[in-house]
């Protein structure tokens, strides 16, 4: 049995539709929304008993990616939740997959998401038992399937076409791996298939700059005036240059091309944003 928290998010609605129907249970929110605190153990252990030494894999795509969400809310939904569930399910013998963010080998002076991120890349990583049920996967940025996040870089940028408004960025130097949301679940199923544990960058190794994103899609979409490179500070810490590599355990797995890829999803957006109710 596949077992998804998170169904409603991006990545937990592609990793349901990936798998046969009848092998996936998305777990209702109110099922586990408690169970970040110490004393529900108990409960995820019951939920999961029946399952115990079957293979079942469970996936943790529930998550605030929010910053400006209160810092206990990262702390509950992105680090106490999971690691319970760690903590509960894995002792039964079922394997459980976390997300996180790349950014948290990056970045020194973290908001509340890399922050709790990075808390439970860490718990994995420490984890003492020889063969660890545990995964966790360090994501780049994800597109594809539905409206990008408002607050997100591809969000804003298409926030700016449909309203037809100017779009100030900094000078765009941050280097940034898009992957599509179909390109990514093939990969995370080959890594669970192939049993990784641990923690594990899921990079394709061909990063884009910013700038280089605005500059394609808004050309793309004869809306050049509208973008003003360098009107906004830079971020002070970024990631500049540093190329991360590809695991060599992903073998054959294939990633599409960012810049053309990215410019057919945000018109896909458009003519989504633009047929009527």
């Amino acid at each position: 049995m596949i077992f998804i928290i998170g169904c409603q998010g991006r990545l937990g609605q592609a990793l349901s539709s990936s798998y046969p129907e009848a092998g996936v249970t998305c777990i209702d929110r109110a099922t586990y929304q408690n169970w970040w605190q110490e004393e529900s153990k108990n409960h995820i252990s019951d939920f999961f008993a029946p399952y115990a030494d079957s293979g079942s894999i469970i996936f943790v795509t529930s998550g605030i990616l929010d910053p400006k969400s209160s810092h206990e809310e990262h702390m509950r939904v992105n680090y106490l939740l999971p690691k319970h569930i760690i903590d509960s399910a894995t002792k039964a013998g079922l394997r459980v997959v976390t997300f996180g963010t790349v950014m948290e080998s990056l970045i020194k002076k973290q908001n509340s998401y890399i922050e709790t991120k990075t808390m439970l890349g860490n718990y994995v990583a420490n984890l003492t038992t020889p063969n660890s049920l545990a995964l966790h996967v360090r994501i780049h940025t994800l597109y594809g399937s539905g409206q990008p996040s408002p607050f997100m870089f591809l969000g804003q940028i298409h926030h700016a076409l449909v309203e037809g408004t100017i779009f100030e960025m900094t000078s765009g130097k941050q280097l940034r791996e898009y992957h599509h949301i179909e390109d990514e679940v093939k990969a995370i199923r080959m890594l669970v298939d192939k049993k990784v544990n641990g923690v594990l960058d899921l990079s394709h190794g061909e990063p884009v700059s910013l700038k280089d994103i605005a500059s394609y899609v808004f050309s793309s979409f004869n809306c050049e005036k509208n973008l003003r490179i360098g009107a906004l500070p830079e971020p002070a810490e970024e990631n500049y240059g540093i190329v991360f590599q590809r695991p060599d355990i992903l073998g054959s797995a294939t990633f599409r091309e960012s810049l053309p890829a990215i410019r057919s999803y945000i018109q896909e957006c458009l003519q989504e944003a633009r047929e009527p109710a």
